[in-house]
């Protein structure tokens, strides 16, 4: 027999064994189900691809991880579900790390002002960059991923242009690090979760709301704010993480699967659904003559940018009290921004 002919043999030969081998590991595999936690609501854009994720997952573990999504709060509310992945309430949580002031020091970078330019290459910049500090900041749960919204804005009941206009204002913001911009600008904070928001803004307890476009009338909050500041203000960065007590129990190769699913590449797919509906909600507010949605000059712009350059200042400050160096921090994000074409 050709010498050729033979090698090509014993390769599929290989191939053959290899994958018998591991449909029968599979085989063994435990049937494993996730209880996936989203407290947004169910027809909310990023749903589908968080179900989708799951569908992927349970394909590349041959059928032995199975997933359910239990969005709407269900399964406990929107501030609680880091701990609820933590204690194994949820398996999977979908998860606002800004929505604990001071927890995530490090992750608070990507919620800075005016640094992240869109959710799509820029949630893959986010991943990548963050991966270095996930397992010690969120040693509590398995990191899968990290992503982001679409760019948000001011929304607000008055039309803002100026930032000194934030003055006397109750906002509330998407995140502690928007917080803190508020602050800074001489507003007040008023603390509350997505799904809580329009309430507040309805009984006159903030003035004014950051938040992404296609959002804005998911949760009703068009009916209660008229007046759009037509800038990429900030991102509102998350976590998809896992009961670490789920991950261990796994077998190596669901393991495996699960580690295939908690990449860059699925944290910039997730997102990317969720950024065309947020994209076209924007169009659709900008075509409704009951509202304005209006743009600022190219001052104007750097106005806002000059007056909330403090917050990343801040930001270096607060990190530094938890004893670790900001600049190599800020410098590997930067990079990474810059490397995924997604900074401003």
């Amino acid at each position: 027999m050709p010498q050729h002919l033979t090698r090509t043999l014993a390769i599929a030969a290989f191939a053959t064994l290899s994958a018998l081998s591991l449909g029968s590991a599979q085989a063994q595999d435990k049937p494993v189900n996730l209880k996936m936690g989203s407290w947004v609501p169910a027809q909310h854009a990023l749903n589908p691809a968080l179900i989708a994720w799951g569908e992927s997952l349970k394909a590349a573990s041959g059928g032995t991880i199975t997933a359910t999504l239990f969005p709407s709060e269900q399964l406990g509310k929107a501030f609680d579900h880091y701990d609820m992945a933590r204690d194994g309430i949820s398996d999977v949580s979908y998860v606002n790390p800004g929505y604990q002031p001071g927890r995530f020091p490090i992750f608070a970078a990507a919620s800075l002002p005016f640094m992240v330019g869109n959710a799509k290459a820029g949630s893959a910049a986010i991943d990548a960059w963050y991966r270095a500090y996930a397992a010690k900041e969120m040693k509590d749960v398995h990191f899968c991923f990290a992503f982001a919204h679409d760019p948000g804005a001011l929304h607000s009941r008055k039309k803002i242009v100026s930032p000194a206009e934030i003055k006397g204002m109750k906002v509330r913001p998407a995140s502690a690090t928007i917080g803190q911009m508020v602050t800074l600008l001489g507003g007040t904070n008023v603390q509350a979760s997505a799904p809580e928001s329009r309430d507040m803004l309805e009984r006159g307890v903030a003035d004014a709301i950051t938040f992404p476009w296609g959002s804005l009338t998911l949760f009703g909050i068009d009916k209660v704010v008229k007046f759009h500041m037509d800038v990429p203000l900030y991102v509102t960065p998350f976590v998809w993480v896992m009961n670490n007590d789920k991950y261990n129990a796994m077998s190596a190769s669901q393991k495996k699967a699960v580690d295939s699913h908690c990449t860059s590449e699925w944290a910039e797919k997730v997102a990317s659904a969720w950024a065309e509906f947020e994209i076209s909600g924007h169009a659709k507010l900008a075509a409704d003559p009951g509202r304005e949605v209006y743009k600022l000059s190219p001052d104007q712009v750097n106005a806002w940018k000059q007056a909330v350059a403090p917050t990343e200042i801040q930001w270096a400050a607060d990190l530094k009290k938890t004893g670790q160096d900001p600049v190599p921090v800020m410098a590997a994000f930067k990079q990474s921004l810059t490397k995924y074409k997604s900074g401003m």
